[in-house]
């Protein structure tokens, strides 16, 4: 259920940027932590990047730290969801499927919690409001959060740069088969995706057209690759959707084989990066303007000047003879 703040107020969201390694409990305790702070701060939504749950030093360890949406970890989650107030995208859970037992491969899952079984309360929207040492006003805390959505990462990485990076997600990772229809959250329409589908503009254009408002792209991008194509390819994302962009990443170093890029951020439905990390782990934070948002969508409406019945005919053309 989304709930709408007091006339006047914005929602706030609160980016994380972390450094996972394969310590489970130290990841929990620093994820958790992070969690707490932007509650203070007024946030109504917390985004934590891929694999905010651990990153195996090898696939054998990935594999066998691995747990089921039902296990202890995300059960800590939806606690901490109802503890905090807060909704939590929690993006790139290694996950043990149904089908774990046959496949001994896991899934690359995005999990969206909200504090279900509590009274609402409107979206805080100030930053810094209120401060250390002050407390949200309380919900009436009755049961753990709730798994309101699962997405399952649809494009897996498998690129090899020469010398630079070698990654081959699908040798130990199940591809998801469907993209989620967007979630109502206190802050809007929130569209779920990971990492790697970032370089797909056809899932955000089909979260865009089921009616998202932010897209999320919980990332863990190596420095080569996040160097060149990070932000460029975020702005891109939210220009041609005309949607927030909201992507937590990984940085620093995870282990002694790999170090993650970072530069967490937040891009509006122009194209601006409104909020950005430092180096190291921490928190941005954003205001989300849908009035702001459907200003540009009608003084620029792409969505309605698509040509759905030209785009995927170009081969058919070429093979009739006509191109």
């Amino acid at each position: 259920r989304a709930m709408s703040g007091p006339p006047g107020l914005k929602p706030l969201v609160a980016v994380g940027q972390v450094t996972s390694t394969p310590d489970k409990e130290l990841n929990f305790a620093a994820c958790a932590g992070l969690v707490r702070e932007a509650a203070r701060r007024g946030a109504c939504l917390v985004f934590l990047p891929e694999g905010f749950d651990y990153i195996g030093s090898d696939t054998a360890q990935t594999l066998s730290l691995a747990e089921g949406l039902d296990g202890d970890l995300m059960g800590r989650y939806a606690e901490l969801a109802r503890d905090c107030g807060v909704w939590l995208s929690l993006g790139g859970f290694h996950e043990r499927g149904r089908d774990w037992p046959t496949t001994q491969r896991i899934y690359n899952c995005h999990a969206l919690l909200d504090p279900a079984g509590e009274s609402p309360r409107p979206c805080p929207a100030r930053r810094g409001v209120p401060g250390p040492g002050r407390h949200l006003p309380r919900r009436t805390l009755l049961s753990p959060g709730h798994l309101v959505a699962a997405y399952r990462k649809t494009h897996l990485c498998d690129v090899e740069l020469e010398g630079r990076v070698t990654m081959k997600e699908s040798s130990f990772t199940n591809p998801g088969t469907e993209i989620v229809p967007p979630v109502s959250t206190p802050a809007g329409k929130l569209g779920l995706s990971i990492c790697y589908d970032l370089r797909f503009p056809e899932i955000s254009l089909a979260l865009r057209r089921a009616g998202a408002e932010i897209l999320t792209y919980p990332s863990a991008f190596t420095v080569p690759t996040g160097s060149a194509h990070w932000e460029v390819l975020l702005r891109a994302r939210a220009i041609e959707s005309q949607c927030y962009v909201v992507a937590a990443a990984q940085t620093g170093k995870n282990h002694e084989r790999r170090t993650s890029y970072g530069h967490a951020l937040v891009v509006d439905p122009w194209g601006a990066v409104v909020a950005q990390c430092r180096e190291g782990p921490g928190l941005c934070y954003a205001e989300i303007d849908l009035d702001y948002l459907h200003r540009i969508r009608r003084e620029i409406p792409v969505h309605g000047h698509r040509r759905p019945d030209l785009y995927g005919t170009v081969v058919a053309a070429a093979a009739a003879g006509l191109a």
